[in-house]
């Protein structure tokens, strides 16, 4: 006995498996942290479902009706690999993974935060230090000190050398930094209620990012996840993952705009409704495609969907294993933030331009990942030719005074979004009203019936080990008063 528990630890011991992280190891799943969606099937189109996008019809989905109920802390996890893997580097890499540490802990907080307002930061992932009820910083405080180490994180990519464990770039840190540059922009524009704040110099911040830092300059700089036909790399909503597919229908929001453009990108998101093919009409057809009302009475909109009067997903998300990309920072998204910032006069620059190119390299993006096969485009191809001439149709062209031109920016975002980006829809409409949502008081399971909420309540795990810490957030952002209704200082 002695003898063989003196070998215990070498028998238990896997042959197949690392004993020792390394930075580069602990590189990929900082990087798959970020890119990677959120699960299969109905969690993965949630974030569509609360933007109006989609109507999940399995079940009465919380963010088809507005019930956001308490958001996760559990990105910190992925920061504490983030900080080892910086720690663990060896010289010549330490640059890199000192900045894609900077820029994972910017990415995850930064929507952490936007989800519930005050957060831990700057007192966050001290548990070593026996640090394990963190203060709150103020949400103004997390967003500043997000912009410095973004604009710290880009510095250090551009002084730095490829590196290892990069699934996405392979290592290139000029693809990081234009990245890290696009992001910065992004976060300022999601401030831009402070554009005014002298002590954020919104404008000032954006006009140097714009003029002095290289920026994404095509599809090919997106950060995002590219899916295969291998095991564990198919695309979230291919069939042979999940039959729960069958229950994601598209909303009149997204079909009716899509139809008002005469957008072929309905003919590459949406199936023809049964119930229209029935009566004779043919699938390049846009009246062929219904999307359901995302506020309608859930019973009534099961009787839609059971008769087949209802758009589904395009059979390419579903029957191509690789689908398509998944993007979380992009370059046609890149695009139309400095349109608005044109407009809102931050930057110099022609805002048409930008807007064009953004809405072309939504619709290059959708065509380049899409077989040329009638079954997943329906005879309705976006082609150079065609994207000339959607630019300058009417209900597209820019035009009218500075507020409507927003509003059809952040249209075509919203568009750009469909099962890409996650919840920045949301997030995109909570800063701007566009598109319009309907709300409907009678199946608005929202507290306050004609509102649609605007924030996550704060885990409950939070109030059971960090009472004192959270209670001080509530109290001095929402009057003392946890809910989905009172609004975060980056709102106002």
């Amino acid at each position: 006995m002695i003898s063989g528990c003196s070998n215990f630890d070498h028998l238990n011991t896997n042959p197949n498996t690392v004993e020792t992280a390394t930075s580069s190891l602990l590189a990929t799943s900082v990087i798959l942290d970020i890119v990677s969606p959120d699960g299969y099937a109905a969690n993965f189109i949630q974030d569509a479902c609360l933007a109006k996008q989609m109507i999940w019809l399995e079940y009465l989905h919380d963010y088809n009706y507005n019930v956001l109920g308490r958001a996760s802390f559990s990105g910190y996890t992925m920061l504490i690999n983030a900080d080892k893997m910086k720690e663990l580097a060896k010289e010549e890499y330490k640059d890199a993974y000192e900045a894609l540490a900077l820029f994972a802990k910017s990415y995850k907080l930064f929507y952490l935060s936007m989800q519930v307002g005050d957060i831990p930061f700057s007192d966050a992932l001290q548990g070593e230090s026996d640090n394990t009820k963190p203060r709150y910083d103020s949400q103004e405080e997390v967003m500043k000190t997000i912009l410095d180490d973004l604009e710290t994180a880009s510095r250090l990519f551009s002084l730095a050398s490829s590196f290892e464990g990069d699934p996405v770039f392979q290592g290139d840190v000029s693809k990081w930094e234009k990245v890290t540059n696009t992001f910065r922009l992004k976060v300022l524009m999601y401030l831009s209620k402070k554009e005014n704040d002298p002590g954020l110099n919104i404008k000032e911040r954006f006009a140097r990012i714009f003029n002095n830092e290289p920026l994404m300059t095509s599809n090919k700089d997106n950060l995002q996840l590219v899916f295969s036909d291998k095991s564990g790399q198919l695309y979230p909503y291919n069939k042979a993952t999940s039959k729960h597919h069958v229950y994601a229908t598209i909303s009149s929001i997204v079909i009716d705009t899509l139809k008002a453009y005469n957008d072929y990108r309905l003919f590459y998101y949406a199936q023809p409704a049964k119930t229209m093919i029935d009566k004779g009409l043919q699938p390049d057809n846009a009246d062929a495609y219904i999307g359901l009302d995302p506020v309608a009475d859930f019973s009534d909109i099961k009787s839609e969907y059971a008769k087949g009067a209802y758009s589904a997903i395009n059979l390419r998300y579903t029957d191509i294993p690789a689908g398509e990309p998944y993007t979380r920072v992009g370059y046609a998204e890149q695009c139309f933030i400095l349109a608005e910032a044109i407009l809102r006069g931050w930057i110099n620059g022609n805002a048409t331009e930008y807007y064009n190119a953004g809405i072309k390299a939504s619709m290059t993006f959708t065509g380049e990942n899409t077989p040329d096969d009638e079954m997943y485009h329906h005879g309705k191809k976006i082609t150079e030719d065609y994207i000339g001439t959607y630019l300058n149709g009417e209900p597209v062209m820019l035009k009218g005074d500075t507020e409507h031109k927003i509003k059809q920016i952040i249209i075509q975002k919203y568009l750009t979004y469909y099962m890409q980006y996650p919840f920045d829809a949301y997030y995109e409409y909570r800063r701007t009203g566009y598109p319009v949502l309907p709300i409907n008081p009678l199946t608005n399971r929202n507290a306050e019936k004609d509102k649609i909420p605007v924030r996550w309540m704060y885990p409950t795990k939070e109030f059971d080990y960090n009472k004192e810490n959270v209670d001080n957030a509530v109290a001095s952002q929402y009057d003392g008063i946890d809910n989905n209704n009172k609004i975060m200082w980056i709102l106002k």
